[in-house]
């Protein structure tokens, strides 16, 4: 027989039991479904973090003390604030491959502008820190470096912020205060928006840091971290080292734990091992359909082999070869795996888009998932066919003439 003719059987018998066709093709079109689903939000978490750690800014490398070092030397105070503001400088002509730096020092606090309040995080910083995180100003200015030296009482505020103080706008200029220290708006930072994990990255307050530690502080020690900007994300990890390294030498009785050298590509890979292994656990459990969808094709086929025995008889009888009779039905197991996984892509993806429209979730629908479920359904097919086929293949043919 003709491979044409072998396939048009083969379809034709799919088509005249309809209903259990379809119901044989269930398994594999949940399976299908499922993974596809799965693999489109895990990517689309992927994407999530990526856009989160662009928001943070470009090339970014923390440096902060570690407040419980495994040392026996206590740091100074007992306080376990390991860096130093000479630190920044240090780093700043020390380190090859620093773009920007900046010392950040926090203080929280009431803004009151009338009779309105704000509490809010202030972060105490120098003009490279805009730079660092990727700041715009929507209106105004960045507070300039002749500002910090002096320690000016200024601030640039986040759109949060100056729309909640001054909702009708005209923030620039005015006066507020912040634990009773009357601070001039000199800027309002451009919209960045909400971050993936729904934190809203314009709740936030920008002082000169000379300002923080001189006025804002208090009795308090400071804690401070330092921001680095590296030349290009190729050579983070380099400067994370010789950071570490520069701030050993500096503190002699200090160890590695005392310090934490952090880097955004360390976030992004530590979320997304995290997301890939979540993504990978649900598509292993996902996929269990498939093989449960794979076990009921080849027990449905089986049923069929039984049912069509006579006319398997028949077939050879009038010349069909045992390998025809074997392409017939693995192309019948194939058909309902490979369409299954059709409609399974299918399903998946549209309910992919609405778990994302209905959470605000980004899903991401890849040609390899795609190909990937596709082929696995059609392995599938091939796999638990071949049993009942090569059972029917390998009837005799004068027991299939007189079965009844």
């Amino acid at each position: 027989m003709l491979l044409f003719e072998i396939l048009t059987v083969a379809l034709k018998s799919l088509v005249k039991n309809k209903v259990r066709t379809l119901l044989t093709m269930l398994g594999i079109i949940i399976g299908v479904g499922a993974v596809i689903t799965m693999l489109a939000i895990g990517e689309g978490a992927k994407k999530l973090v990526e856009a989160e750690i662009a928001t943070m800014g470009t090339n970014v490398i923390t440096v902060s003390s570690n407040s419980n070092p495994r040392t026996a030397v206590r740091q100074e105070s007992g306080t376990g604030n390991a860096i130093k503001l000479t630190d920044v400088e240090s780093i700043k002509y020390q380190v090859q491959g620093v773009n920007y730096i900046s010392p950040v020092v926090t203080t929280y606090g009431r803004l009151r502008a009338g009779s309105k309040n704000w509490r809010t995080m202030a972060y105490g910083v120098n003009s490279e820190y805009f730079f660092i995180r990727n700041y715009d100003v929507s209106d105004g200015q960045f507070f300039s470096s002749t500002q910090i030296q002096s320690g000016a009482k200024v601030m640039v505020l986040g759109k949060t912020v100056a729309d909640y103080l001054f909702p009708d706008g005209g923030a620039v200029g005015q006066r507020i205060t912040i634990r009773n220290v009357p601070v001039e708006i000199v800027g309002v930072l451009a919209e960045k928006g909400q971050s993936a994990v729904g934190g809203d990255l314009d709740d936030v307050v920008l002082i000169p840091y000379t300002t923080v530690l001189a006025r804002l502080r208090g009795w308090r020690e400071p804690q401070i971290t330092i921001n680095v900007s590296a030349i290009s994300k190729d050579i983070i990890p380099i400067v994370k080292e010789e950071i570490l390294q520069l701030l050993l030498l500096k503190n002699k009785t200090l160890t590695e734990d005392s310090f934490i050298v952090n880097s955004q590509t360390d976030l992004a890979n530590m979320a997304n091992n995290v997301s890939s292994t979540i993504t990978l656990l649900l598509s292993s459990i996902a996929g269990i359909s498939l093989i449960v969808g794979g076990i009921g094709i080849m027990n449905i086929m089986l049923v069929s082999v039984t049912e069509r025995i006579k006319e398997i008889g028949l077939r050879m009888a009038v010349g069909a070869k045992k390998r025809d009779v074997l392409r017939q039905f693995i192309f019948e197991a194939i058909f309902l795996s490979g369409l299954g996984g059709i409609i399974g892509i299918v399903l998946g993806s549209v309910v992919a888009k609405v778990v994302g429209n209905m959470m605000n979730w980004s899903v991401v629908i890849t040609t390899w998932s795609v190909l990937l479920s596709f082929s696995f359904s059609a392995i599938i097919g091939i796999f638990f066919g071949w049993y009942p086929a090569r059972k029917a293949a390998n009837l005799n043919l004068i027991d299939a003439l007189r079965y009844e």
